[in-house]
C-alpha cells in the first residue's frame, strides 16, 4: 500500500514540473521578439541612430553569452526551482523598466531581460534533463515549439498595440511583462512542492566529473549552438530589408518575418518527432544545415520568393535548435553535467551569434548590396552542417568518445 502513496507526491511534482517548463518557454523569446515590430517607432521616438537600434538585438545575445557561465554555479547553489523562479521575476521587471521613462531605461530593462532569460535557457534544460531523463527530445522539442509559438505572436501582435494611439511602443514591448508573472505564478506550486524532487541517476564511478571546457565534445555542441544561433538572428535582423531591396513591400516582409517564426515552430515539432526514432543523429544536423543553405541559395537566386525562404529557414532553425537543446541532456550524464554543457555551450554560442548581423551590415555597407553578405552567411552555414557531425555522434561527455 506504500508504493501508491509514495509515487503520488512525484507525480504530482512532475505534472507541475511539465506545466513550469511550458510556461517559462513561453517567455524565452517573446520578450525580445516584440522589439523587431516596432523598432522604427523606438528610434524616431528617442531619435536613435543606426549603430543604436541595431544594438537593440545585440545587447540581449552579449547578456546571454555573459551570463550563461554563472547560471550553473548559482542553481547548484540554490537550486533549480529557485534559479528558475529568481529568472522570471527578473524578466518580468527588466520588461517593465525598458519601457517606462527616461530613454536610458530602456538599455537597462533591456540588459536584465538578456540576463533573466540567459538564466532561463541555460537551466531549463537541466531540469527536463533531471525530472524527464527519458524524454529529453520530445520534452525539448515541445517546449521549444512553444517558446516559437508565442515569439511569432508577440511579433505579430507588437505592432497592433503600438499602432494604438492610446498604446504606443512602450506598452508593445512592456506587456509582455503579464506573461512573466504569469510564469511566475505557475511556477510558485513547484517552488513549494512538499514532494521531493526525483533522484538524479547515478554516476558511474569515473573519477572527477568531467569539464566541458576541456572536452571536445563541448566545443562541438557550443560550435554548433553558436553557428546556427547566428544564422536565426542574421535572417531575424536582416530578413526584411533584404526582401525590400529585392522589392517586396514593407508589409510582406513583415509577414513573412512571422514565416520564419513559424517555421521554426514547425521545425521544433519535426525534430522532436524525429529525436527518439533514430539511432543516429547525425543525419538531423546534415538535414537541417542543407535546408538553412538551400534557403540561402534561395534568398540570392529567387529573393521575390522569399516567403518560401522564410518560412524553409525557420524551419530548419527549429530543428537545429532542438537538436542543439537536448545534446545538452543526450550528450551528458546528468543534470549537474548538462547544465555545465548548457552553460558553456550558450556562453560561447550567443557570443559568437551576437556577432552576426552586425558582421553582415558591416559587408552590406561595404559592398552595397545583399549578395557577397549571403554568400559569407552560405559559409558559415556550411562550418555549422561539419560541426553538426561531430557534435550529434554518440558519446558523453567525460566518455572517451566525449573528450
Amino acid at each position: 500500500m506504500s508504493a501508491p502513496t509514495s509515487i503520488r507526491p512525484l507525480a504530482r511534482r512532475r505534472i507541475l514540473a511539465l506545466s513550469g517548463i511550458f510556461l517559462i518557454a513561453a517567455n524565452l523569446r517573446a520578450a525580445l521578439t516584440s522589439v523587431g515590430p516596432v523598432v522604427n517607432d523606438i528610434r524616431d521616438d528617442l531619435r536613435l541612430s543606426a549603430l543604436a537600434v541595431s544594438a537593440l538585438t545585440s545587447v540581449p545575445l552579449l547578456a546571454f553569452a555573459l551570463v550563461s557561465p554563472v547560471a550553473p554555479a548559482l542553481a547548484k547553489r540554490i537550486g533549480l526551482e529557485r534559479t528558475l523562479a529568481a529568472a522570471v521575476a527578473l524578466l518580468a521587471v527588466g520588461t517593465v523598466v525598458r519601457s517606462l521613462h527616461p530613454g536610458w531605461l530602456l538599455w537597462a530593462g533591456t540588459v536584465l531581460v538578456g540576463a533573466a532569460i540567459a538564466v532561463l535557457n541555460v537551466t531549463l534544460p537541466a531540469l527536463v534533463k533531471r525530472d524527464f531523463p527519458a524524454r529529453i527530445g520530445p520534452l525539448t522539442g515541445a517546449y521549444t515549439a512553444v517558446q516559437s509559438c508565442f515569439a511569432a505572436g508577440a511579433a505579430g501582435l507588437a505592432a497592433s498595440i503600438a499602432a494604438s494611439p492610446e498604446a504606443g511602443w512602450r506598452l508593445a514591448i512592456g506587456a509582455w511583462a503579464a506573461l512573466a508573472v504569469l510564469a511566475l505564478l505557475g511556477f510558485l506550486p513547484l517552488l513549494f512542492h512538499r514532494g521531493t524532487a526525483p533522484e538524479p541517476v547515478s554516476r558511474p564511478e569515473r573519477g572527477p566529473a568531467a569539464s566541458p571546457w576541456r572536452s571536445a565534445i563541448g566545443w562541438q555542441v557550443s560550435v554548433f549552438m553558436g553557428l546556427q544561433s547566428m544564422f536565426f538572428y542574421v535572417l531575424l535582423t536582416w530578413m526584411s530589408p533584404i526582401e525590400q531591396a529585392a522589392g517586396t513591400s514593407p508589409v510582406e516582409a513583415g509577414l513573412h518575418q512571422s514565416f520564419l517564426n513559424f517555421g521554426s515552430l514547425g521545425g521544433s515539432l519535426l525534430c522532436s518527432w524525429l529525436l527518439h526514432r533514430v539511432r543516429d543523429l547525425r543525419p538531423i544536423a546534415i538535414g537541417g544545415g542543407a535546408l538553412m543553405l538551400g534557403s540561402i541559395l534561395g534568398l540570392i537566386g529567387a529573393p521575390r520568393l522569399a516567403g518560401i525562404w522564410s518560412w524553409s529557414a525557420g524551419l530548419a532553425s527549429g530543428v537545429c535548435l532542438v537538436l542543439a537543446l537536448s545534446l545538452f541532456g543526450l550528450r551528458t550524464r546528468d543534470h549537474h553535467d548538462a547544465a555545465a554543457l548548457s552553460g558553456m555551450a550558450q556562453s560561447l554560442g550567443y557570443a559568437l551569434a551576437a556577432t552576426g548581423p552586425a558582421l553582415l551590415g558591416l559587408l552590406h555597407d561595404l559592398t552595397g548590396g545583399w549578395t557577397i553578405p549571403l554568400l559569407a552567411l552560405g559559409t558559415v552555414t556550411c562550418g555549422q552542417l561539419a560541426v553538426g557531425v561531430f557534435a550529434a555522434r554518440r558519446g558523453v561527455l567525460g566518455s572517451p568518445t566525449g573528450t
